[in-house]
């Protein structure tokens, strides 16, 4: 039986209140805060029916605000990498917010995962809004962002992203949560295993941009199609783990973009909970946590180090803007963006 509640949290530096909502299914149960819209905690049963929770987070609004590592939070109004902070559309130039070098990431510098969002209980699920106005971090038009957190019946998070424009503009919507399947405060995931059901990645600089080519995994260690454990080939003397200090990809998701379909599996042999992702997005970074050094604190107390966690973020692919031939992340009146993203979990 779902439920839901609510709780105060705290107070952001700006003087707004936060919430906490508990969802529970009696399967799994996860909170989520409306700053950033963040998953704060997901708790799933190991393979001996132990609550486990899976995800970094932390104990204070303060917290959130002062780490740079997007815990566990929304992202937009355009997720991962634009190149010189800047995107042409329509023949017009709109300059961004650099907060990467010279790039933007994630949003800018108050991306989505810095607001505070609407929140209301519909049925079985927590529907957080927010009114991104036009020219906010450089971006046109007004969007309405609606992000809808439900359980499944099958023990999975589901996660349901619309935003309507009044005006031709651009859009990549994601969740950005750290996961670590042996539990949050664990330590390393290099002996965790990760497949990605993909054929295909977009190869990147120094600098993490995609460079505009679609580049086969065959025999390289950016072939995940099989369990294997993060560990395994991280450090290879390979040029695309060297450029990011780890896995810090974009791959190509098999099958039809728009369809919900396999992404990703993680699996924990110590715990024995496993982890599917499914999305309809036609990308997926997976990050090993390469830079997680420097991240304040956790939940009690824990201390979340280099490579504690990875993140599986569905996406259009990183610097599309720049390159016509992958898929565009462009929306506009009557063409929403709707994408539905699940990570579901089972234990062996």
């Amino acid at each position: 039986m779902f439920t839901c509640s609510k709780k105060f949290w705290g107070t952001t530096s700006s003087g707004q209140n936060v919430d906490c909502y508990t969802l529970d299914n009696g399967r799994i149960s996860a909170e989520i805060l409306t700053y950033g819209g963040a998953v704060r905690s997901l708790r799933v049963p190991d393979a001996k029916g132990v609550m486990t929770d899976v995800v970094l987070g932390f104990d204070d609004i303060a917290t959130y605000e002062a780490q740079d590592k997007f815990i566990g939070a929304l992202i937009g109004r355009h997720a991962n990498r634009i190149e010189a902070a800047q995107f042409t559309l329509d023949g017009v130039t709109y300059p961004l917010y650099a907060n990467d070098g010279r790039n933007q990431l994630h949003g800018g510098k108050v991306g989505y995962d810095r607001r505070v969002w609407d929140a209301a209980v519909e049925d079985d699920a927590l529907v957080l809004s927010l009114l991104s106005p036009d020219g906010e971090e450089g971006f046109p038009g007004t969007v309405r962002v609606q992000v809808r957190y439900s359980l499944t019946e099958e023990g999975g998070l589901r996660i349901d992203y619309t935003a309507e424009t009044d005006r031709k503009t651009v859009c990549n919507l994601t969740n950005h949560s750290y996961f670590n399947l042996a539990g949050h405060a664990s330590g390393g995931i290099a002996e965790q295993q990760i497949e990605l059901c993909a054929s295909f990645y977009t190869p990147a600089n120094g600098e993490c941009l995609p460079d505009g080519t679609v580049a086969p995994v065959d025999g390289t260690p950016m072939d995940l199609r099989a369990m294997t454990p993060i560990g395994a080939h991280i450090d290879d003397p390979f040029e695309q783990l060297q450029f990011a200090g780890g896995y810090d990809h974009n791959w190509i998701v098999d099958g039809e973009p728009g369809t919900l379909r396999p992404a990703a599996q993680a699996f924990c042999p110590e715990t024995g909970i496993r982890m599917t992702v499914l999305t309809t997005c036609p990308g997926l970074q997976f990050y090993s946590g390469n830079s997680l050094d420097g991240c304040p604190d956790g939940k009690d107390g824990a201390h979340y180090a280099r490579r504690c966690a990875f993140c599986l973020e569905t996406q259009y692919f990183p610097n599309s803007l720049c390159h016509p031939d992958f898929p565009q992340p462009v929306i506009q009146p009557g063409r929403p963006f709707c994408e539905t993203t699940i990570y579901e979990f089972s234990a062996d």
